[in-house]
């Protein structure tokens, strides 16, 4: 088990309650009581200490290696997923997985980053930085999608796009550019919830929808703490101070009026308790497409389009 820095004082109880477990398996000691009352101690410990999180402890939580990524939400929410592979183009970007799903009798097309569960994983799933490929393998989906009438739900997940230079050569500014485009324009519902990092372009690329949420220990800017502070102050030892300073969190955003909600996670983050998370994420997806599903494509469109006009302040000069 991992443990955050903020976490620690979890450690030690965790040990104890293991200790005990490993007693009652021998069978020479009732432990059961013990057992539940250092349990009881965790839950009032973890939620202690995840009442009043830093920006970065937040930022912290949405990268926590046990935390769910989009397959875990795919194989538990939905039934009969067929994944889809391949822009046509060029190629099959692993670090996003799409294809057609059904949710409780509803057929969805469910795109989402995958970052992968294991050292090895990460780097076949390249750390949930898309290449030009996938973006535009999403959008393949997408048009899919509209052409058989049926919604859209992305689940976003990424440190950002993949800023190498043959992703620069394959033209990974305008894949992103034309996926926002062209989600403006799609004439089927979408959702976009943000179930850990929403780095830049990287996650707007399958984030402009109808509807976009947060799950509650996620982060939503144009750049990584860690990266703000190593071009400010040429060092990462400022990252605290650069979350701080860029508002990333999922109360910050809505406040700004960017997201139309957050999902909350169980107490000590959606890794405490995955299977929790993703009851409450289905049942939120359901929610949500009970209402935009009886809307026509000109609606859903129109709608859309002003939700994103208004975003921002300007001022002109005459």
């Amino acid at each position: 088990m991992v443990f955050l820095d903020f976490e620690q004082p979890l450690e030690s109880l965790f040990e104890q309650l293991e200790t005990l477990k490993g007693l009652d398996k021998e069978g020479d000691i009732d432990v059961s009581d013990k057992a539940k009352e250092l349990e009881s101690k965790i839950r009032k410990k973890r939620k202690e200490l995840y009442t009043d999180l830093s920006r970065w402890q937040k930022v912290q939580v949405s990268r926590h290696p046990a935390r769910p990524y989009t397959t875990y939400y795919i194989e538990t929410m939905f039934k009969k997923f067929t994944e889809l592979h391949g822009d046509r183009k060029f190629g099959d970007d692993k670090a996003i997985v799409g294809g057609l799903a059904n949710l409780d009798g509803q057929t969805v097309m469910v795109i989402g980053h995958q970052k992968g569960a294991n050292t090895k994983l990460r780097q076949y799933r390249n750390f949930g930085m898309a290449n030009p490929e996938g973006y535009r393998k999403a959008l393949r989906l997408m048009k899919m999608a509209e052409k058989f009438g049926f919604p859209v739900i992305s689940l976003i997940d990424t440190p950002g796009a993949y800023p190498g230079i043959e992703a620069e050569e394959r033209g990974q500014a305008e894949a992103i550019a034309i996926n926002l485009f062209e989600m403006a324009q799609l004439e089927v519902p979408i959702l976009c919830y943000i179930i850990g990092e929403g780095a830049s372009g990287g996650a707007l690329g399958i984030g402009l929808g109808d509807r976009v949420f947060m799950l509650e220990y996620t982060w939503y800017t144009v750049i990584s703490p860690e990266s703000c502070s190593s071009i400010l102050w040429r060092t990462w030892d400022y990252k605290e101070q650069a979350a701080e300073a860029l508002q990333p969190t999922s109360d910050d955003m809505l406040g700004f009026g960017l997201i139309d909600g957050i999902v909350k996670e169980p107490v000590g983050g959606a890794h405490a308790d995955p299977e929790k998370m993703a009851k409450t994420l289905k049942k939120h997806i359901k929610g949500q497409l009970e209402e935009l599903l009886p809307l026509s494509s000109e609606e859903l469109v129109q709608t859309r389009i002003k939700k994103y006009e208004k975003m921002g302040n300007f001022k002109s000069k005459k």
